[in-house]
């Protein structure tokens, strides 16, 4: 396999703390040992870096302010430019993330996204930016609050944040220098040691993410869920897509996400038919998902039946 140039991506928004994370690292000589290190950062923000108090002094900056020079051959040029060994990378807020993935370049690899916010706005960043701030959680493995102040809403921040994301690891960073992480228990609304995990309409999304997420887990268990039917004629007669429209955040972002359901002879479904299956889930390379590793449903019965109260599924 060749080798990747290991990417460490700072997202999140203005006055969040990502800037005060990269000089904290980079001036320790644990993580700053004397790699070559190129810092891009998309956004210049209140606090700069100083580059004179790193532990090593192989570090260069790069400063990238027009979503026009995200390319693929800008980050490449860089990175040949200060030969890094390593890539840092402040992200500005209001871009997508999307923009970023799609061009990165091909040697490159994230290694580490951490999502920084400040806990006191973290909330109204939600409430009146809820794409952006989705867009921020969706994939990091770990979120830092920042400034917490002592009265924060730590259910509440919680919620949102597993909302999104199931996955990402939760830390208070408090004025006085303490780190709290977040030990909320979050039990998923469904038995997953259940002989059959029965899978509540309103829990299809939480579900769905789950299977997506720990499909490990979930290798020979038996589900029981409703879904909406989609045919596609390369699958054959005994075979069709069952899924949902989940909504992410709004409805802009609502998509259908559904899964192989194989049956042991032909079956009459039309698209758009709802039905409820029982089925053995089973981990393969299939052609649906691009020949990669998924979840597939081998059914043992299914019946018709009617949309569910609220047809497109959702987190909350």
């Amino acid at each position: 396999m060749a080798y990747k140039i290991p990417v460490y991506l700072f997202t999140g928004f203005l006055e969040g703390g990502k800037t005060h994370m990269i000089q904290e690292s980079m001036e320790s000589e644990q993580f700053n040992s004397g790699d070559k290190t190129l810092i891009i950062q998309f956004e210049e923000g209140v606090d700069e870096l100083d580059l004179s108090a790193f532990a090593s002094k192989n570090c260069f900056l790069e400063i990238i302010e027009d979503p026009e020079d995200l390319t693929a051959e800008k980050l490449t040029a860089l990175g040949k430019k200060h030969k890094a060994d390593r890539v840092i990378i402040e992200y500005n807020g209001m871009w997508p993330l999307q923009a970023l993935y799609e061009n990165l370049p091909a040697n490159w690899a994230i290694f580490q996204e951490m999502m920084f916010a400040e806990a006191r706005t973290f909330i109204d960043y939600n409430r009146n930016m809820r794409s952006l701030m989705v867009d921020k959680l969706m994939n990091c493995e770990m979120v830092v609050l920042t400034r917490t102040p002592d009265n924060i809403d730590k259910e509440e921040i919680h919620k949102i944040i597993r909302g999104i994301s199931r996955r990402a690891a939760i830390s208070y960073d408090y004025p006085d220098g303490h780190i709290e992480y977040d030990e909320i228990e979050d039990p998923l609304p469904f038995d997953k040691e259940a002989d059959v995990i029965e899978i509540a309409d309103e829990d299809f999304a939480l579900w769905y993410r789950d299977l997506s997420e720990e499909m490990d887990t979930y290798e020979g268990k038996t589900v029981h869920v409703k879904g909406l039917v989609a045919r596609d004629n390369k699958l054959g007669k005994n075979a069709v897509v069952i899924g949902r429209h989940i909504m992410t955040c709004c409805a802009d972002d609502i998509a259908y996400s559904g899964l192989v359901c194989n049956f042991s002879a032909p079956v009459s479904l039309k698209t758009r038919d709802w039905i409820t299956v029982t089925a053995k889930i089973k981990l393969e390379n299939h052609k649906l998902y691009g020949g990669r590793r998924g979840p597939v449903l081998y059914a043992t019965e299914y019946a018709m039946t009617s949309a569910p109260k609220q047809e497109v599924a959702t987190f909350y």
